[in-house]
């Protein structure tokens, strides 16, 4: 005899509105899923790179907000899915409400947790893509990679060392050098 396997329930936005504000969770296609706390390697790195990304939108002076999690990131809202991305830059303004971005950030770094990396390799990387994430980072502290996906362009899956220097590519001038980030931890 076999046991059926219950459905999950389909959250709403009201739900998802509904949950305490000290629960840490995504939603993916109406399915709720809980999130781990991070690590000190994981919030070092955050840090690290949100400091950088920060000091040079500042100095551009330009339309762009970086925000780190947790900020809600709305993809769609049928069915819905709502993210967290560790790190982000949106550049269109009109996205931004005062606890959400309404649809896809320009540039998004995720740092991989040891309980879940396919979320990042696999799952959240269909979404970004699926949804008009320019520019999409997954950070591996324990494999010490950087994969670098430019959806815009259709380079997919670059991958570096964390003594390498690399480009952001939505911007013209601005390069990360992981070799610092990587001295600290």
């Amino acid at each position: 005899m076999s046991i059926p396997n219950p459905q999950p329930k389909v959250v709403t936005m009201e739900d998802y509105l509904a949950l305490p504000d000290d629960t840490r969770a995504e939603v993916f296609d109406g399915v709720l899923t809980d999130m781990a706390s991070p690590s000190r390697t994981h919030q070092t790195i955050l840090m690290e790179i949100s400091s950088l990304l920060h000091s040079y939108v500042k100095k551009k002076a330009g339309n762009c907000t970086v925000l780190p999690a947790p900020f809600d990131v709305k993809l769609s809202d049928h069915p819905l899915t709502i993210v967290q991305p560790d790190l982000m830059i949106v550049c269109d303004k009109k996205k931004l409400e005062e606890n959400m971005c309404n649809g896809a950030p320009d540039f998004i770094i995720e740092i991989v947790s040891p309980g879940n990396p396919s979320d990042d390799y696999i799952k959240k990387a269909y979404y970004y893509k699926t949804y008009g994430v320019r520019e999409y980072w997954i950070v591996d502290p324990k494999r010490r990679k950087i994969t670098v996906n430019y959806f815009e362009e259709d380079l997919i899956s670059i991958v570096y060392d964390f003594d390498a220097t690399i480009k952001v590519n939505i911007y013209e001038d601005l390069y990360i050098d992981f070799s610092q980030i990587a001295k600290i931890l």
